[in-house]
């Protein structure tokens, strides 16, 4: 749906990083997103059919969704609660008096030959997204949420002649989420739908599956000299990937500037991108709000809220990303960049504080970004999924802590658990795998390695740093069971380093 006209304000100061160089000049892209979420409910907004994905076609269907003659909508009141608890999520306005109106426009898979939806009073009002690009914190303006129907599916690649409608997802309820042109970039947009789409799974409003339709963005893009006036901006329609949003834009910006310095005009108009070819491609000319013919639904009375029941579902809210980043970095001594990592996915924040508790949080999370979530990206899988749980993994690191085992063998027994599963100290304990500290033998060890190295030995009074290659030939001989601290000392006293 378009939203209302609104005027375009420009909030963001010209920054060089974002400029492309044209053939005449440099140029500044100018982004704006419509982003349709699905609502995480059982039923449709107004009928009380299933709203699950997939289905045979045209099994999840009211006779509401079909438009029979006499069938009257009912709000789903879970929905509206749904995009309530979004705008909260959002710090957006709530507005206690919305209305739905009808927009009209004929398509096969419109079967009411309208879209129940809201225009100029929205549930949701003004809210702020703040994304981090290379570094720089941007506030990303949400101009408003409404609620709205989703319509059918128009299918044509199954008869030569004929074209076939499924109407499973006629009156499906969605979020229209409108951003504020404050976008700069294609990395800009990718990292506003990826924060979006984490905030939205959060709260549980949407399941943010693009791949099935559940979250996907109209893209409103326009180029012009750096500071200067707005250009004409052209929307690329149901982008589902945030990969494809990236190369859209980018392709989009290029081709417009391609225009402008020819000395053409950019038209107004609506685009599709085709992921194959790269490339958007032109699908009609842009409507404006007017075209639709909207007027108040006669079938709904305006929806009217009440603050007190705002007010607990705000109460209800979990912590979200940004609340729960800035407390990693204070609580476990992260780092920024770790800290956004483990929150972009709650699953994966959640299991990092399992691990965490009671242990050192740095630790903690080098195991699990680099070796958990390198593992499961590896081999496809979700951290759901993930066949170490986090109170074996917290035991891994126990074990490093107590100087049980060493860190290479931490690894090796983060393997073993992986594709075997088991207990890790029994697994410590039944294969042999702890670490030596007893002294004696370990300095057996290194006065024999000394020995067959005496050339070397020699040399490493004059360079020092070659103690390295000595404690990595004890490693080796003790299978890596040896004490690396103790090894080291040894060394260096054998060895005459200070």
């Amino acid at each position: 749906m378009n939203a209302p006209v609104v005027e375009l304000v420009d909030t963001r100061k010209p920054n060089p990083k974002n400029f492309i160089e044209g053939a005449t000049g440099e140029w500044e892209v100018v982004i704006g997103m419509e982003i349709h979420a699905q609502v995480s409910s059982n039923a449709k907004l107004f009928s009380g059919a299933s709203a699950a994905f997939g289905g045979e076609p045209n099994t999840h269907v009211s006779l509401i969704d079909a438009a029979m003659p006499g069938m009257l909508p009912v709000i789903n009141e879970f929905c509206v609660e749904q995009a309530v608890r979004t705008g909260l999520g959002l710090n957006a306005q709530i507005n206690l008096f919305s209305v739905f109106d009808r927009k009209n426009y004929f398509y096969p898979d419109l079967p009411q030959g309208y879209q129940i939806s809201q225009y100029k009073q929205p549930i949701v009002g003004e809210g702020t997204v703040y994304i981090e690009v290379d570094g720089e914190e941007i506030a990303v303006g949400i101009e408003r949420l409404h609620l709205e129907q989703d319509a059918g599916k128009s299918i044509h690649d199954q008869h030569p002649k004929y074209s076939y409608v499924d109407l499973n997802r006629a009156g499906v309820a969605l979020m229209e989420i409108v951003s504020k042109p404050d976008m700069r970039s294609a990395e800009e947009a990718k990292a506003f739908v990826s924060k979006l789409r984490t905030i939205l799974r959060y709260l549980g409003t949407c399941d943010g599956n693009m791949e099935q339709g559940s979250l996907r963005a109209d893209i409103n893009v326009s180029v012009r000299r750096p500071g200067g006036a707005f250009g004409t901006r052209c929307e690329i329609k149901n982008v589902n990937s945030i990969r494809f949003i990236g190369q859209a834009i980018e392709y989009e910006a290029e081709r417009q500037i391609d225009i402008l310095e020819s000395g053409g005009t950019v038209e107004q108009e609506t685009r599709l991108f085709d992921p194959k070819k790269g490339e958007t491609r032109s699908m009609r000319s842009k409507e404006e709000a007017h075209d639709y013919r909207y007027f108040p639904d006669p079938d709904l009375l305006p929806l009217r809220l009440e603050q007190e029941w705002v007010e607990k579902i705000r109460a209800t809210l979990p912590e979200l990303p940004d609340a729960k980043r800035k407390r990693f970095i204070e609580e476990y001594g992260l780092t920024p960049y770790d800290a956004s990592v483990l929150v972009a996915d709650r699953a994966s924040a959640d299991y990092f504080e399992q691990v965490a508790q009671g242990r050192d949080g740095k630790a903690a999370a080098n195991w699990v970004i680099n070796e958990l979530f390198g593992r499961l990206r590896k081999e496809g899988l979700e951290i759901g999924d993930s066949p170490v749980s986090a109170e074996q993994l917290g035991k891994i690191i126990d074990l490093i802590k107590r100087g049980d085992i060493s860190g290479k063998i931490g690894k090796e027994l983060f393997d073993i658990i992986w594709t075997e599963g088991g207990d890790p100290e029994q697994i410590v304990e039944e294969r042999g795998m702890k670490q030596v500290t007893d002294l004696s033998a370990i300095e057996k060890v290194v006065d024999e390695v000394i020995a067959a190295n005496q050339d070397k030995a020699e040399q490493a009074k004059a360079k020092p740093n070659m103690v390295g290659w000595f404690v990595g030939q004890v490693m080796k001989a003790t299978q890596g069971k040896a004490n690396p601290k103790a090894v080291n000392e040894l060394l260096r006293k054998k060895l005459g380093i200070d």
